[in-house]
């Protein structure tokens, strides 16, 4: 069973959130491979949190080299509050000291965004992406809780096309794999506490689903 939510599904930012982010970032790594390859690896890589359970990440390699070429960070709730947040932040100052491209999926209401001069557009979710050759912008798809996840572009290399990342596909895949339908119960509010009005367009939503009476 799918989720009724046409995007991100409110429902798995809570006590799921950890497990979720553990199956997208191997998703995303599964998504990627076979269009990397033979130039580049796709990885999960982990590590040890100062606040909570550990960091899954996914790199992308050179495959002759391994040079990390490009970061995927898919944000736990932890590297949005503190401790943690010092944590994920001082990690994040050594990718855009890299040569290493840096891109990060906030899928999480909750907790403070990442740094950003000036202001993000109004949205619950972002992607955010700072090129290796152009530190100085700042890519930006803003996501809706009402619309698809979006197709992002992954830069390699200078000389090599970027590849895509379709993240709506690989969050329904997950969602279908894990049974995530089973986990949460659409007929309560989410743990998450939405907006005004998020949340009566999400009541309106599942009602019009079959969730609510």
């Amino acid at each position: 069973m799918r989720s009724p939510f046409p995007g991100m599904d409110p429902y798995l930012e809570g006590s799921l959130w950890t497990t979720v982010h553990t199956q997208l970032s191997a998703e995303i790594v599964r998504q990627l491979t076979p269009r990397l390859r033979p130039r580049y690896l796709a990885l999960t890589t982990e590590r040890l949190a100062a606040d909570g359970p550990p960091r899954i990440a996914v790199e992308i390699q050179d495959a002759t080299s391994r040079q990390l070429v490009t970061a995927i960070e898919v944000l736990l709730a932890t590297d949005k509050r503190l401790p943690g947040r010092l944590d994920y932040l001082a990690k994040r100052q050594r990718l855009l000291f890299s040569t290493a491209h840096l891109m990060e999926i906030d899928l999480l209401h909750g907790g403070q965004r990442v740094p950003f001069q000036g202001s993000l557009p109004a949205a619950p979710y972002y992607v955010l992406l700072r090129h290796a050759r152009n530190r100085d912008q700042m890519a930006v798809w803003p996501i809706p809780l009402a619309k698809r996840l979006p197709i992002v572009s992954v830069p390699l290399l200078s000389g090599d096309a970027d590849v895509t990342l379709d993240l709506q596909l690989a969050l329904t895949t997950i969602y279908d794999l894990c049974g995530y339908d089973m986990a949460v119960n659409y007929a309560a509010p989410p743990e998450v506490r939405l907006p005004q009005d998020e949340e009566r367009w999400a009541e309106e939503l599942l009602r019009a689903a079959g969730f609510r009476t």
